[in-house]
């Protein structure tokens, strides 16, 4: 079935994050795109309010704990259920491990007819013993109870259905990869002069001339960070006049990434906490570098590669996605310091390698990556339509499909 025009009114949607700062972040635009499309969107997630509200949408908050509570666990998905009854949703589309699994059995018990989860990253892979089993588990019982899945990268689908987790008929792939592309006209770097560069630089303390290696994202353990902070010290042990800024909320102490109150390395390393506004940290900067464990699809490398910086990652599911090795940045093996600390030597003295790098970055990201494309309903359905799933789904339950059409309506070719 192929739609030329679809409009998704009367349609109620709801799309469940364990944390707002994921929606904040990375579904944004997406929702936004939905609304305009017409339909109803809620949004749920654990904290009180969204950091950037959503015209147009409803928010719900519901304590969905990250880490293991049966108490807590057991009152989201009495929550989630009561909620899904009441509101009679179409659609339940979930994003984050935690946020998929309940939602799935809140969603199948409440008999919400499409069920949606998109695969971000497999927390399992850097586990062991009872904990693999348990999410191992955990994501098989996501993929069987959702009607579809997605995934944001052509390497955690591969990944996905090599280890049965989800069967390769029921996971698709969004576009070229990505949850919801970038904008490119917000992550343009002709909208910062040389005097707001100067500035950002300016209110963090770095000197004009410092080069800027750049971090974004959650400030975590299975972010490499660790492994970031110690490769930078072998950086300016060289020495080079470079500085580390850490962009996103902190959960680790200066203790637990190896900071000393009183070393040398303290004076060069900058946080800014959370931010809305990544974009302007990375026009002053000069490279950015995710070091993970475990990563979805990298948009914070494709947001970069916009703005033309290159970027260092480790070569692991998602992020070799993101990051051609060679041509817009440089993939190292995941907690090899010295590897880690190689590139980054290599990027930081190179300044013709390292341009040509962000230039090939950015040519890429505009061209495969646009949120245009990406959000583009038309493109969404072709690979995997909301509205052409539901067709699938209510004819394998005897036709019900009428019952759908007058909530949906549909310009068809």
């Amino acid at each position: 079935m192929t739609h030329k025009n679809c409009s998704l009114k009367g349609v109620k949607l709801a799309r469940v994050s364990t944390v707002a700062f994921f929606i904040d972040t990375q579904l944004h635009a997406q929702i936004k795109e939905t609304i305009a499309s017409g339909a109803e969107v809620s949004v749920i997630a654990s904290e009180p309010a969204l950091n950037r509200p959503i015209d147009g949408c409803t928010y719900f908050s519901i304590d969905i704990p990250r880490q293991i509570s049966l108490l807590k666990d057991f009152a989201a998905l009495f929550k989630l259920l009561r909620l899904f009854r009441k509101q009679q949703f179409d659609i339940v589309h979930s994003t984050t491990p935690k946020a998929g699994l309940i939602c799935a059995v809140a969603s199948k018990l409440a008999g919400v007819p499409i069920r949606i989860h998109t695969f971000t990253g497999q927390p399992w892979v850097t586990l062991r013993g009872a904990k693999l089993v348990i999410a191992r588990l955990a994501d098989k019982i996501i993929g069987t109870l959702n009607t579809a899945c997605y995934t944001d990268s052509s390497s955690q689908k591969e990944f996905l259905v090599s280890e049965k987790i989800v069967s390769s008929l029921k996971l698709s792939v969004i576009g070229q990869g990505s949850l919801a592309g970038v904008d490119m006209q917000r992550f343009n770097p002709d909208l910062f002069s040389t005097i707001d560069r100067s500035l950002v630089k300016q209110a963090l303390g770095i000197p004009q001339d410092a080069f800027v290696l750049l971090f974004v994202g959650r400030i975590v353990r299975d972010k490499g960070v660790v492994e970031l902070v110690r490769a930078f010290e072998n950086v300016i042990s060289h020495p080079l006049n470079a500085y580390l800024l850490f962009v996103g909320p902190q959960d680790l102490s200066l203790a637990e990434l190896g900071i000393e109150e009183a070393s040398q390395i303290k004076k060069r390393v900058k946080f800014t906490g959370y931010t809305d506004t990544p974009e302007k940290y990375m026009a002053a900067s000069d490279l950015l570098c995710i070091p993970s464990y475990r990563e979805g699809f990298g948009t914070v490398v494709i947001e970069a590669a916009a703005m033309g910086l290159p970027a260092i990652g480790t070569n692991i599911y998602g992020l070799s996605d993101a990051i051609v090795d060679g041509q817009t940045g440089l993939l190292i093996e995941p907690r090899n310091l010295e590897d880690l600390s190689e590139a980054l030597i290599r990027l930081i003295q190179n300044n013709h390698e390292r341009q040509i790098l962000g230039s090939n970055a950015q040519e890429r990201a505009i061209k495969d990556f646009s949120h245009i494309v990406i959000n583009n309903l038309n493109e969404i359905k072709r690979d995997l339509d909301f509205i052409d799933l539901a067709y699938d789904f209510f004819d394998e339950m005897n036709g019900e499909v009428n019952k759908f059409e007058k909530k949906i309506k549909i310009s068809k070719i």
